[in-house]
């Protein structure tokens, strides 16, 4: 099978497993976030940067380090699942003794209980690291998309279910701990794998020496994104952080997913070829092009028809998101060309330049932090979209010591989408001011904009459609 069949599937797959299990849970999203409170949503999403962090510390990014490993063995994979499991028990009784102390700092009492429940859900994900990072390596993104598919579906159903019955907050809660279990068990029976008796301490040095810097640059990255949660919930009220919180999801939906399809399915393919540096090159920026020509238009139609969207499909208690998820749209739009930048880091083992890169990133994006806190939660969204561009500027920077492709070959790269993206918001805006029924300020623009989108990339030949239309033939 030639790279751009294996690409060509992976991708398939990969964002098979993204776009059924995330557009089913964003469905189930939509259905009862109409149902609960914005401070539901709050409640849970104060418990972001604990959840989170803990997870990074158990995967110690080791995930990563078996897919670059070129010669992997049974004593690699053992050695890993150990030390997450022992590594996720540790961790969740940590949670489980600070989670008084948690429900203080936020003075919602009922963040203690929510703390433990909620914290089993490392243990549960631990158990499946090694059994995704396996079908990753195979390319079989296939058993991984059952696996989450069936879980989704359980799950969802059950959260509906107490949703509708007045379980309020603990929706949230059990939802997500039997999506994790049912996805890990889903994942064992399709890996097919189980560990041996053995735990290598020569193994656990190797692997820790690549996935020690990316472990420190997620915690950093984690630290910081969790941050806006942590701050807005202590500082400013529950509603607030339940809107903000809905934007961030909703503008992160579609750019992250999607930018994580292709980082996923190729960064397995091109640990293949990290000693190819034209075949590299060649991968790198043909997956940023098509990248950003999948993704601008989606992220521009979502900032362009916020308010019809949010009353639409929320309903109009929700509406305070509008302007937040405007401004975190255009944040997230750049999420392609960062990622991709990163990857290549991974791909040829430079983690070092990882880790510089988010330690001066993260300096750069507390001060902006910091200097937002007082200005209110519009200001703060907005201090998201000036690190978004500094993040660009300082990967590109480090990625362009092992590739070459500096700011201005990127740019020049990618002009025409930006050009192309920049008339279709516009032209979406301004046909959703026409006084139409609220559907209609949501179907027309699409379709106008839409088809000027094709009929445009048609008129210029433009290379991303060309690869589009030859994946699609293909298929």
């Amino acid at each position: 099978m030639s790279i751009k069949e294996q690409a060509t599937k992976s991708v398939f797959w990969s964002a098979v497993e993204r776009f059924s299990v995330q557009g089913i849970q964003f469905l189930l999203t939509i259905v009862i976030a109409r149902i609960l409170s914005p401070d539901d949503y709050g409640l849970v999403a104060m418990l972001g940067i604990f959840m989170a962090l803990s997870q990074v510390l158990i995967d110690s990014g080791f995930a990563n380090a078996l897919i670059q490993k070129k010669n992997r063995s049974e004593t690699d994979y053992s050695t890993v699942f150990y030390f997450n499991t022992v590594g996720s028990v540790l961790v969740y009784g940590f949670l489980f003794l600070c989670a008084p102390s948690i429900a203080n700092f936020f003075d919602e009492p009922q963040l203690k209980l929510i703390t433990r429940v909620v914290g089993l859900n490392l243990i549960i994900n631990s158990l499946g690291i090694v059994q995704q990072a396996r079908l990753t390596i195979d390319l079989n993104f296939k058993r991984q998309a059952q696996a989450s598919l069936i879980a989704v579906v359980i799950s969802g159903g059950i959260g509906l279910w107490m949703a509708y019955n007045g379980w309020g907050v603990w929706t949230l809660v059990w939802q997500g701990l039997l999506n994790n279990l049912f996805r890990v068990l889903f994942l064992w029976i399709f890996s097919r794998w189980l560990p041996c008796g053995l735990f290598s301490f020569q193994s656990f040095r190797i692997l820790f020496s690549f996935g020690a810097k990316l472990m420190l640059s997620s915690m950093l990255h984690t630290v910081y994104t969790n941050c806006y949660s942590l701050i807005i919930g202590k500082v400013f009220s529950a509603s607030e952080l339940g809107f903000f919180n809905r934007s961030y999801t909703l503008a992160q939906f579609p750019s992250t997913n999607f930018t994580n399809i292709m980082v996923r399915a190729v960064y397995p393919i091109q640990c293949r070829y990290q000693d190819d540096m034209l075949q590299l090159r060649s991968i790198f920026m043909k997956y940023m092009r098509i990248s950003c020509y999948l993704i601008f238009p989606v992220m521009i139609s979502v900032t362009a028809l916020a308010e019809p969207l949010v009353s639409l499909i929320l309903t109009d208690k929700w509406l305070p998101a509008v302007p937040f998820l405007r401004i975190l749209c255009i944040a997230f739009m750049w999420d392609p060309v960062m990622k991709i930048n990163h990857n290549i880091l991974n791909v040829k083992g430079r983690t070092d330049y990882f880790l510089y890169a988010e330690i001066i990133k993260k300096l750069v994006a507390f001060t902006i932090l910091f200097v937002t806190i007082p200005f209110g939660v519009m200001i703060m969204c907005w201090g998201l979209v000036a690190y978004a561009l500094a993040d660009l500027i300082i990967i590109i920077y480090f990625s362009r010591k092992i590739t070459g492709i500096g700011y201005m070959r990127q740019l020049k790269e990618l002009s025409p989408v930006i050009m192309l993206n920049t008339a279709l918001g516009l032209c979406m805006y301004w046909v959703s001011l026409f006084s139409v029924p609220l559907y209609m300020q949501i179907i027309l623009p699409l379709i106008i904009g839409g088809g000027s989108y094709i009929i445009i990339s048609c008129l210029f030949q433009m290379q991303e459609w060309k690869m589009l239309l030859s994946v699609i033939k293909r298929k």
